[in-house]
């Protein structure tokens, strides 16, 4: 392994550190301090308006979705789970999106550069709108990466999903197959 490639291995390794430490510290305070108060099932959804990743495309607000069923995902690139649901949420919304579906892939990244180099090599086609500074993770409560959340045409949270590990692509699923039946 030639020495540039080492370097830059070294100096990568150091820039995830620091950005997942960025993350980590805040949750773990606000935890143990007590303080988080996150969304649960049968709230209202919390409302936000976020510009999008891309340029020059319009907001994004979950007021303007309302009377769709809407699933909300927080993710980031340097979250292996985030990267592995994603393309599978994006067969959901193609699957759905004509029954009222929507989905909402709010990006942590820090810079917004991180998560436009993900979406260069893997393109989504539902909403992605950019919060570098996490203000909307905060609302929703996030503790860990990816947080999920399903709600209602009405704004009412119907499934809190944490993480992303196999199988759970068909229990989300099946959640949204029931909202939207009884829609």
């Amino acid at each position: 392994m030639s020495n540039e490639i080492l370097q830059w291995a070294v100096e990568r390794a150091q820039i995830l550190k620091s950005r997942a430490i960025s993350i980590l510290i805040p949750a773990a305070t606000l935890l143990l301090a007590g303080t988080v108060n996150a969304v649960e099932e049968g709230e209202p959804a919390p409302d936000f308006t976020l510009p999008s990743i891309y340029e020059n495309q319009p907001e994004i607000a979950l007021a303007d979705l309302a009377g769709k069923t809407v699933y909300v995902d927080f993710w980031a690139s340097w979250c292996a789970p985030c990267l592995t649901s994603l393309p599978l949420y994006n067969d959901l919304y193609h699957k759905y999106r004509d029954q009222g579906f929507e989905i909402v892939a709010i990006n942590l990244d820090n810079p917004i550069e991180d998560g436009l180099d993900f979406l260069l090599d893997t393109p989504l086609d539902f909403l992605i709108p950019a919060d570098p500074d996490g203000d909307s993770a905060e609302l929703f409560g996030v503790i860990g990466m990816p947080s999920s959340y399903l709600i209602s045409p009405d704004g009412e949270v119907k499934l809190v999903h944490m993480g992303f590990r196999n199988g759970d692509i068909e229990i989300i699923e099946a959640e949204i197959q029931k909202l939207l039946a009884g829609n």
